[in-house]
């Protein structure tokens, strides 16, 4: 849909004889400079140019890109409340930006880990709505196989690591993961995703330390939505500044609701890593769900506080604001592209939905080095038989 959205040139700007000339503007790849929201604030080290340059091809993919997380997220919460999602299950609407801009900076190359808030993560990192759903579902479709759901996502073929549980645990994963770039002199980084509820996780600064002294490509990205589960970050942190958490390794502050900063903001953070060693990146951002889905998200938040954001800075209402800046799509094409997101994303969850659950047998399998552990069998693999190195 991004792709075909076409222009007519107003007749003030248009020659004579082309009054009705189209152009496909999104595909476009002539530079924009465009500057960032605020500046960044650093941390040892000089910052990045607020100047960011993008093309309207990538603007348009960013409006698309984020409108497909943020349609998802909605649907998963519809799901929940129906019981076809069960468990725990935490939404990412409000924080398109970090995902998407950070995917628009590195490659696929590049590895990234992050914790339980990970849908929107393994669909910038190439995942389809499909298999999203039917993880969430816990369908043998999934990308996880049914067995990870929602804060188990996975792609190794595009260096997703998920997606992980225990809270702080998949920072010291993510160092290690660096190690093994530079161990293999691969010219790439690590991006280990954590939240600001974890920037006081022992296992950071263990991990954080070792990287430091190695010079691992490690990008340590707080993203700090301002409330660990519900309790606000001034009330479970003497030093809310995470970027600074290093001490002696660099940091910076980023708007992590615009989504051309944090573009910039990663890019600079790779090539500084790839060369010096880790660097802490804060990203302000903004859940508009409650930590999980238990968690209603109004009992230590008021909801004009909510509103206020969505109003001031909802990173998709920005890019929205900047194509309409740049003349590169009207309101009308923009509200036809999202009526096409909601039929996707509604086809998605029916065609989810037509996936079975994973076979009983499927609890044994994953656990073990294959050709080990536990295996059923028999007519109706009831029989258990183990085997161990």
């Amino acid at each position: 849909m991004a792709a075909a959205l076409l222009r007519r040139i107003p007749a003030a700007r248009a020659p004579a004889m082309a009054l009705m000339a189209a152009r496909p503007i999104s595909d476009s790849t002539a530079a924009l400079t465009i500057e960032t929201s605020v500046p960044f604030t650093s941390h040892l080290v000089d910052p990045p140019s607020r100047d960011v340059t993008t093309t309207p091809a990538e603007l348009m993919t960013f409006f698309r890109d984020m409108s497909v997380m943020r349609r998802m997220e909605i649907a998963a919460d519809s799901l929940y409340k129906a019981k076809l999602i069960r468990g725990f299950c935490h939404l990412y609407d409000g924080q398109e930006a970090v995902a998407v801009g950070m995917e628009a900076a590195i490659t696929r190359g590049d590895s990234i880990i992050t914790a339980y808030r990970d849908h929107c993560t393994y669909l910038a990192r190439g995942g389809d709505l499909v298999s999203a759903f039917s993880e969430l579902m816990g369908r043998e479709a999934g990308c996880s196989r049914g067995k990870g759901g929602s804060m188990h996502f996975y792609k190794k073929d595009a260096n997703f690591y998920g997606g992980h549980g225990i809270v702080g645990a998949q920072v010291p994963l993510g160092c290690g993961l660096a190690f093994s770039q530079k161990y293999k002199k691969e010219d790439t980084a690590t991006f280990a995703l954590y939240g600001d509820g974890a920037a006081n996780q022992g296992q950071l600064f263990e991990a954080l330390n070792i990287s430091a002294l190695w010079k691992l490509p490690a990008i340590l990205v707080c993203e700090n939505n301002h409330y660990g589960m519900g309790t606000a970050e001034w009330r479970a942190a003497k030093s809310p500044a995470y970027y600074k958490r290093g001490d002696y390794v660099p940091g910076l502050k980023v708007d992590g609701m615009d989504v051309l900063a944090v573009k910039q903001a990663c890019r600079f953070a790779k090539e500084h890593a790839v060369v010096n060693g880790p660097i802490v990146l804060e990203m302000d951002t903004y859940r508009y769900h409650g930590h999980s889905m238990s968690d209603p998200g109004s009992t230590y938040r008021t909801r004009d506080e909510i509103s206020g954001v969505r109003q001031e800075r909802d990173p998709i209402e920005r890019v929205r604001k900047l194509i309409y800046a740049h003349d590169l799509a009207t309101p009308a094409e923009l509200k036809d592209m999202e009526k096409e997101i909601r039929k996707q994303v509604d086809d998605a969850i029916a065609k989810a939905k037509e996936s079975p659950m994973p076979d009983t047998s499927e609890l044994f399998t994953n656990v073990y080095k294959k050709g080990f552990g536990v295996e059923s069998f028999g007519p109706d693999r009831k029989e258990l038989r183990a085997t161990l190195p």
